[in-house]
C-alpha cells in the first residue's frame, strides 16, 4: 500500500504550525512518513513507544514542561491507551492531541485492522472525546490547528482520525 508522502508532509507541517515540539509514536504503516519527518527534524523530539499508553504519560510531562505534543497511533493503539487517557489526561485535565490512523474501513486489506476500526468512534464518543476526520488535504492545516486549539482551551484529549482518503495514494 503506497502511503502518501505528500499528505503526510501536510499533516506534519500542520503539527509544527500548531506548536508541536514532542511527537510520540509506535511504528505503523500509515504513520511511517510522519515518524520519519519527526525523526529528521532537529526542532522536534520524537519518542518511540513500546506501547501507545506510554505516549499519554509523555504528553502529560511535555504539557507540564510547557511543550505541545502529538500522539501518533493506530486504532488498536488508541484502544490500548484508554486507561491512560481516562486516569491521567481526563482526570488531570491534560491537553492531548491524538492522530489516529483510521484503519478497518471500506477498502481495508489487513484483517487484523478491521475490529479496531469498527469501535474507535464509539469509544471516542463514550469517553466524551471530541474527534474529527482528516480526509481532504485542503482541510488538514485548519483541522489540526482547530484540534490543537480545542485541546489546549479545554485541557482535554482531542482526536483526529487519519482516513484512507488522506493517507493512501491510489496507484496510477
Amino acid at each position: 500500500m503506497p502511503v502518501s508522502a505528500g499528505n503526510s508532509k501536510l499533516v506534519y507541517d500542520a503539527l509544527l504550525d500548531a506548536g508541536v515540539e514532542v511527537v510520540t509514536a509506535l511504528p505503523e504503516t500509515w504513520l511511517v512518513h510522519l515518524v520519519r519527518l519527526a525523526e529528521d527534524d532537529p526542532g522536534v523530539t520524537l519518542i518511540r513507544l513500546a506501547k501507545e499508553e506510554e505516549g499519554v504519560g509523555i504528553s502529560t510531562g511535555a504539557h507540564l514542561a510547557g511543550k505541545r505534543s502529538a500522539l501518533l497511533m493506530q486504532n488498536h493503539g488508541f484502544l490500548q491507551s484508554v486507561n491512560g487517557i481516562v486516569s491521567c489526561a481526563q482526570l488531570y485535565k491534560i491537553p492531548l492531541l491524538m492522530l489516529i490512523s483510521d484503519r478497518g474501513h471500506l477498502g481495508e486489506r489487513d484483517p487484523w485492522q478491521t475490529e479496531g476500526g469498527k469501535v474507535t468512534r464509539r469509544v471516542l464518543d463514550a469517553l466524551g472525546i471530541v474527534f474529527d476526520e482528516l480526509g481532504h488535504p485542503d482541510a488538514v492545516a485548519s483541522q489540526v490547528a482547530k484540534a490543537m486549539t480545542l485541546a489546549q482551551s479545554s485541557l482535554s484529549p482531542v482526536a483526529l482520525l487519519l482516513t484512507r482518503d488522506l493517507m493512501w495514494e491510489e496507484p496510477a
